[in-house]
């Protein structure tokens, strides 16, 4: 009987060893792009300070908001930035614009200062500024499309006590005459959490406290004593006041990164970056925190 040989003359061939590596191990012939989970929230606005007893002044903006998911590519640098946010007021004037957050091609825009001083309109930002009140009602800001929302607008009257600064506008929503627009939440982190609530309006003379803070963080404004700066990495802005108190800062914004775990740790990231890394609170991927600074990241 004829014996039939077995030949090995293309067993090993490499079109055979890169098709069977191939089906069996794809990532180690091409690299699969990650996609990346972000939230990029800029700094909130403060708000302004009223220039004459009776007056009011406007809540600050809150920062922009934007969120979504990004494909980068393996050793290229990527910036971040985080905004910080803006500057408390102590002179007859509006509120200073919060600073911007940055990922790769992402930028959220400052948060918009409050109305105030002598009849000094509410500024522009992610969200915009409340309005300010004299013996006139003057306009809330506006806020940019996708990021965030307008100020409210003040409420002028000849009564002193009736006076309100608008509510800076919130990424949830508008401010209205005297309150704050609500913030945002996002659970990228693994926990629910609200971002970029507007500040309340401040309050003329009278034994009533200024308008709510939006929901996220926005701070209360005020009837004559200084408001409270709104916290950190929230990106909300603080509350307007009446003539003799200062408005605090708004708060700084904030950069959230969020990954596979199956992909390694972020390759460089920039001396000038405070961040954390959590791994274990969304189950699955790991979680990088950006809280102030510039600078690059490769991953």
């Amino acid at each position: 009987m004829a014996v039939t040989k077995f030949s090995t003359s293309n067993l090993y061939s490499p079109q055979k060893f890169n098709s069977l590596k191939s089906a069996n191990s794809a990532n180690a012939i091409t690299p699969v792009t990650p996609t990346v989970d972000y939230l990029v929230v800029a700094g909130g606005g403060s708000g302004g300070r009223s220039s004459n007893f009776g007056w009011s002044s406007g809540g600050g903006g809150a920062g922009g908001y934007r969120t979504g998911s990004l494909s980068v590519t393996p050793s290229t640098s990527y910036t971040v930035t985080i905004g910080a946010g803006g500057v408390g007021q102590n002179s007859a004037t509006a509120g200073n614009d919060g600073g911007n957050s940055v990922f790769a091609s992402i930028t959220s825009t400052g948060g918009g200062g409050g109305g105030g001083g002598l009849n000094t309109a509410a500024r522009a930002g992610g969200s915009g500024g409340g309005g300010g009140a004299v013996d006139s009602s003057y306009s809330g800001a506006s806020g940019t499309a996708g990021q965030g929302n307008n100020g409210g607008n003040g409420s002028g009257s000849g009564v002193e006590t009736a006076r309100y600064g608008g509510g800076g506008g919130g990424a949830g929503g508008a401010g209205t005459t005297s309150n704050g627009g609500d913030g945002l939440q996002s659970s990228i982190t693994g926990v629910a959490t609200y971002y970029a609530g507007g500040g309340g309006g401040g309050r003329s003379n009278s034994s009533t406290a200024g308008g709510s803070g939006g929901l996220g963080g926005g701070t209360a404004g005020n009837r004559s004593n200084s408001t409270a700066s709104a916290a950190a990495n929230t990106g909300s802005g603080s509350g307007g006041t009446n003539e003799g108190g200062s408005s605090g800062a708004g708060g700084s914004g904030v950069v959230i990164l969020a990954y596979p775990s199956a992909y390694k740790d972020l390759a460089t990231i920039g001396a000038g970056l405070t961040y954390t890394l959590d791994t274990s609170t969304r189950a699955g991927y790991k979680v990088y925190k950006f809280t102030a600074g510039t600078g690059t990241i490769t991953f």
